[in-house]
């Protein structure tokens, strides 16, 4: 990787990592004016964008006390579990088994999963394969696990190998698109990423001012529309011109939040991603969907809605620290195929983790 020597000043720390930079974008000009400093980084598959994959994965893998934390109200749910297989006996199978699908129901792994989960635990008992309480939690994480390795394989982030990366974040009002864009900000900037945002939500006037508090909090730049009446497709395609034009990294690109049935709304999303396609070949890498935890099994519709107008990527689920209904994770996957990418466990800056589907597995099942 060849790095001028701004870059490496940024490194040595001779570089406030703080600062950040207002673009102000007119709705009837579109001009801006780019600093002058540069990064060039190699864009080949043992390349940069490889590496911090890698580098994600590993932080989520030391990181698993916040995971375990984060899922404690889940885990409450679930705790009936043990008590149920301490001093299980095989004449008691269908009366615990009974009680470990309500359990599995309230904590909402949905019907579906549940019943399919029970039924192989019963025919794995019945057959003998099963023969104590142990053995029977380890077959019923197991089953979880595998549901999530099977449809759940690509939870990195899938960069490509052209600069700039973008990652498109979307989802509906209030379920936390802003903060997790600024929490994954800060999540690629400690991890040596040259980080660009683009505030594309302009139609809630206090979103470009929470964006910029974020920038400024993690020393990204930012590009912001200027008037009411500027389209967020102008915006992004601009923030991602700029980024290819002075070596960014990763474009985050915020929009603005809308219910999955206001199709016009919807139909703008498509025009934001084909103009930053515009700018950059197979761009959006990434369009990650931001789903709220506490709504449980109801985000299901909102994630099919979304995946067919645009075609998401990635789930970001947040807000389960609070929720005791962590088996919608398993839900969403299994139901619809999207891998999460990242799950929120907490209010802080570092509380956007890295999903893991062990590390969720054992933490949910104590």
């Amino acid at each position: 990787m060849a790095t001028s020597s701004a870059h490496l000043s940024f490194l040595a720390g001779r570089m406030s990592p703080f600062s950040s930079e207002r673009i102000v974008l007119s709705p009837h000009r579109g001009e801006f004016r780019p600093p002058m400093t540069r990064f060039r980084c190699s864009a080949g598959p043992s390349g940069f964008f490889t590496r911090l994959g890698r580098l994600i994965k590993e932080k989520a893998k030391s990181d698993v006390e916040k995971v375990f934390s984060g899922f404690s109200k889940t885990r409450e749910n679930l705790a009936v579990i043990d008590e149920l297989l301490l001093f299980w006996n095989l004449s008691e199978t269908d009366r615990v088994l009974d009680e470990l699908e309500e359990a599995l129901l309230v904590s909402d792994f949905g019907p579906k999963i549940t019943v399919r989960i029970v039924e192989r635990l019963r025919e794995d008992i019945m057959s003998g394969k099963l023969k104590s309480g142990s053995e029977i939690k380890d077959a019923l994480k197991g089953s979880v696990l595998e549901m999530l390795a099977k449809k759940n394989s690509k939870t990195e982030l899938q960069l490509g190998f052209r600069k700039p990366a973008v990652i498109m974040i979307v989802g509906v009002n209030g379920g936390g698109k802003t903060t997790s864009l600024g929490k994954l900000a800060h999540r690629l900037k400690n991890e040596g990423t040259k980080v660009l945002m683009a505030a594309g939500d302009t139609f809630r006037a206090a979103a470009s001012d929470q964006l910029e508090i974020w920038a400024e909090r993690t020393g990204c730049e930012i590009v912001v529309a200027e008037g009411e009446k500027a389209k967020a497709a102008t915006v992004l395609s601009k923030a991602v011109k700029r980024g290819k034009e002075e070596g960014y990294d990763v474009v985050l690109c915020d929009t603005s939040g809308r219910l999955h049935t206001n199709y016009s709304l919807m139909e703008e999303l498509i025009a934001c991603k084909k103009a930053v396609g515009k700018i950059v070949s197979g761009a959006p890498n990434e369009i990650l969907l931001v789903l709220d935890g506490n709504t449980g099994l109801n985000m299901l519709p909102q994630a099919r809605e979304f995946n067919e107008v645009v075609g998401i990527t990635g789930l970001i689920l947040t807000k389960l620290d609070g929720s005791a209904r962590g088996g919608c994770v398993v839900s969403v996957v299994e139901e619809l195929g999207i891998p999460v990418k990242f799950i929120g466990v907490g209010e802080a800056v570092e509380d956007l983790q890295p999903f893991d589907p062990e590390a969720f597995v054992n933490a949910i099942f104590s």
